[in-house]
């Protein structure tokens, strides 16, 4: 080889490899974030509340190429079930041959927030069963209670902007929600149930302020001689309490499936002409492990698909 190219070319050629590792380097420290295909986030303030939300949206890859309206279900706690749906939707869906294709709308927390002080605030009606509670919750500067105007949020402002932007059938909305936010959903089934078409409740906290959700079905009862809504609600059989085992994850403080059963019993008791309630209790599942199939199994309920027709 000329002395001139390896004096002088070979290490231009050294140069140029490090420069390229300089900038694969610079791509290593500063990564880009990972991104959902197919998804779009609205900032959608809640003006009556004087909070700011947002609301995550996930298209079937079907929206493009169709004219047709879709179902839609609308998920609380989205910062975790969002994309949780979104993959169970596409897996299991299979392109509308198990599950229908629907749009998702996540419900986020609210900006600014920690996710327990906003779903605490936001998925719970007001206590006032256990004045003691209450007292601590004051003096702890926790807050419940505004579920009701929550609920209201969602209505007023969050309905009309998705039917305004999104080719949705709003006869068919589906609601999810999980713990607290089966409460959420509790909630609205007993205050306005048309509200959803389905409602899929799952590990609902139905011991919150000393089960006062039971309270709350006999007084609609009081007043009502219909509950027109499809429920299906399921819950993990670790969820019970079980004194006698020292297995951590059993309930260590309330029988949620106990609470579960009751509610059922109390609802089909009424004998509502237009309710359809079921529920299921998933064995060797605990209250965070039970969650995905509660999406799964409340999915092929709500939403089936061509096969299943």
């Amino acid at each position: 080889m000329h002395l001139f190219y390896k004096s002088f070319v070979l290490p231009l050629a050294l140069a140029s490899q490090l420069c390229l590792t300089s900038a694969q380097a610079s791509n290593v420290n500063n990564p880009p974030p990972y991104v959902l295909e197919g998804t779009q986030v609205h900032k959608l303030p809640a003006k009556q509340l004087g909070r700011q939300y947002e609301l995550y949206i996930s298209l079937p890859a079907s929206y493009a190429e169709s004219k047709r309206q879709y179902p839609v279900l609308f998920v609380s706690d989205a910062n975790y079930a969002f994309p949780l749906i979104r993959a169970i939707a596409k897996r299991v869906g299979d392109g509308g041959n198990n599950l229908e294709d629907f749009i998702l709308v996540g419900l986020s927390y609210s900006i600014g927030d920690t996710p327990t002080v906003s779903r605490n605030r936001d998925y719970t009606p007001p206590k006032y069963k256990n004045k003691q509670q209450i007292a601590s919750d004051k003096a702890n500067q926790a807050l419940y209670g505004e579920v009701e105007r929550y609920r209201q949020y969602l209505a007023n402002e969050v309905f009309p902007f998705i039917a305004s932007q999104y080719r949705v059938d709003m006869r068919r909305k589906v609601f999810a929600g999980h713990s607290y936010g089966g409460v959420l959903g509790a909630h609205i089934l007993l205050t306005e149930p048309t509200m959803f078409s389905h409602y899929i409740l799952g590990s609902p906290s139905l011991f919150y302020d000393h089960r006062s959700l039971f309270d709350k079905e006999q007084e609609y009862a009081k007043s009502h001689k219909d509950l027109p809504a499809k429920v299906f609600m399921m819950i993990g059989g670790y969820e019970r309490r079980n004194p006698g085992s020292k297995n951590p994850r059993y309930n260590q403080e309330v029988d949620m499936v106990a609470d579960m059963l009751a509610w059922q019993k109390q609802l089909q008791a009424r004998r509502y002409p237009n309710l359809e309630v079921r529920s299921k209790v998933l064995e060797d599942e605990d209250h965070l492990t039970v969650a995905p199939n509660i999406i799964t199994r409340g999915l092929l309920w709500a939403l089936p698909g061509k096969q299943a027709k």
